[in-house]
């Protein structure tokens, strides 16, 4: 996404906000289509034995609809396969609000390397296509569940994915015709000419899509996100780390410096760096100084995400600091 190699470690991935946006569309469109269906339509199986063949359809296009929780297990490691027995009973519990797909190691080498898999059992869950580790190694069924309840509110609350009730005993169903895509609006259309701009590095020109999307749709929460971050790129592309580093410390008055730097810890990951300098900076200036810093900080709220826990905690010290 960004320009000559920076590190984005830390912030908040843009392509992740786009793809739960899509994840939402598409797990609308399946609901419609289950709809459509009928109650009394069967339900498709809440437990599958997945291969590398059967991947992309069992596990990255299902999960689409419903979280995938997928569980590698060994024939020689017996805890793995009791894990499995628990998992299956919760599974049929939880009546088709998480899917369970089981991956014998040996016989699928390539996705135990691809999940970076340390050892079995080892538990992974999979959300509107991108993979998250969930456990590895046995753990009381309660604690378990605790684990589901936490990853179907993510997939529900984050990409709009609940999966359907069935009753486990119900047949499988077969596959629903997939539905006509739906025609981008010219809003949506904006937004991915911003994006794609966004990710050739052309910088100049996703701050300027962006804000044209921001014109016309002013709560837009991807396109501020696109811009805080087009924008923030565009500040430290050209600069020297090593030299904005010595002017931050050998000028703490100066704000300039000051605001470079923390743009700089920022995209190094370092966010609580980042947003301490600039409290301090508050703290420490008064008048056009002070709304500058302030204004910046508010900025890299937005890369970062009004929802992360820094965030709240950097809003707090900044009101202490203003009040």
């Amino acid at each position: 996404m960004q320009p000559r190699n920076m590190s984005m470690s830390g912030v908040v991935d843009l392509a992740a906000l786009k793809a739960a946006g899509e994840a939402k569309a598409k797990a609308e469109q399946a609901r419609a289509q289950r709809q459509d269906a009928g109650a009394d339509a069967p339900a498709a199986p809440l437990v599958i034995e997945v291969t590398e063949e059967t991947f992309e359809s069992d596990v990255l296009q299902r999960s689409a609809e419903v979280p995938v929780v997928i569980s590698f297990w060994a024939d020689q490691a017996e805890q793995s396969k009791q894990l499995n027995t628990v998992l299956e009973r919760l599974a049929d519990q939880y009546r088709g609000r998480f899917v369970l797909a089981t991956a014998e190691v040996y016989a699928n080498q390539m996705l135990f390397q691809q999940f970076g898999v340390q050892g079995v059992p080892a538990v992974f869950a999979v959300i509107a296509g991108q993979a998250m580790p969930l456990f590895q190694g046995a753990a009381p069924e309660d604690q378990i569940a605790e684990v589901l309840d936490q990853l179907i509110a993510v997939a529900e609350q984050r990409f709009g994915i609940v999966g359907p009730e069935v009753d486990p005993g119900q047949a499988p169903a077969e596959e629903p015709a997939p539905a006509p895509p739906r025609p981008a609006t010219p809003q949506e259309l904006a937004l991915s000419a911003a994006h794609d701009a966004l990710d050739s590095g052309d910088l100049g020109g996703a701050i300027q899509a962006y804000r044209n999307v921001l014109a016309d749709e002013p709560a837009n929460v991807e396109a501020k996100l696109g811009l805080a971050q087009a924008e923030l790129l565009s500040r430290v592309q050209d600069a020297d780390p090593k030299a904005v580093r010595e002017a931050a410390a050998n000028a703490p008055g100066d704000v300039t410096a000051q605001l470079a730097a923390a743009d700089l810890e920022l995209v190094g990951g370092h966010v609580e760096d980042a947003f301490a300098r600039l409290v301090d900076t508050v703290r420490r200036t008064a008048g056009e100084d002070r709304d500058a810093t302030r204004m910046r900080l508010l900025e890299l709220f937005e890369v970062i995400g009004p929802d992360d826990p820094r965030v709240a905690a950097a809003r707090t010290a900044l009101a202490r600091v203003l009040f």
